[in-house]
């Protein structure tokens, strides 16, 4: 059995959010993972999974995919099956970015933003990026391995204010990640 925190084995991320007015550039909002290796859990990212990809091995998949934000429920959904995942990782941050097409786009400029982080049926997170609303990214979830190989959660929503390739940098670093 797991608990909310620790001893995590198969994790979901989900957000979701409004579409644009008519007229208007799509809101279009994609999760990324980044996963590290356990020698440097702060460098750099040995993959990142985001839209169009998934883990070398499959342990990391984005199940789900939206440019829009139209349809019922969640948008997009992100599976993240840590107990599968190599004991060569030791970190996995998973954040949120804004697409930045014709212009600047906020999380507080695009209604009904939502993330929820979820254990089966435990609900191990939930927000809705008000406290960063001036940022174009956030980080939101961060699974690290422990000695004895179980998996723990860290939950917060951190903004960062750049564009996704830049967010994906920077996603894991000190700055975010402790």
């Amino acid at each position: 059995m797991t608990t909310p925190n620790k001893d995590l084995e198969k994790v979901e991320v989900r957000i979701k959010w409004d579409p644009s007015d008519r007229g208007e550039t799509p809101n279009d909002l994609d999760i990324i993972a980044a996963t590290y290796p356990a020698d440097e859990p702060y460098g750099s990212p040995a993959y990142l999974v985001h839209f169009d990809s998934r883990a070398p091995d499959g342990t990391i998949t984005l199940d789900r995919d939206s440019r829009t934000g139209q349809g019922l429920g969640y948008d997009e959904v992100m599976t993240l099956e840590l107990d599968r995942l190599s004991d060569a990782y030791a970190r996995v941050v998973v954040g949120v970015a804004i697409q930045q097409r014709d212009g600047r786009k906020t999380f507080g400029a695009i209604e009904n933003t939502g993330v929820q982080v979820r254990e089966g049926y435990t609900t191990l997170a939930e927000d809705d990026f008000s406290a960063v609303g001036a940022a174009t990214a956030a980080v939101v979830a961060e699974f690290v391995r422990d000695g004895s190989g179980g998996w723990h959660f860290h939950g917060t929503v951190r903004g960062f204010d750049g564009d996704p390739e830049e967010f994906a940098a920077a996603m894991g670093g000190r700055a975010f990640g402790g």
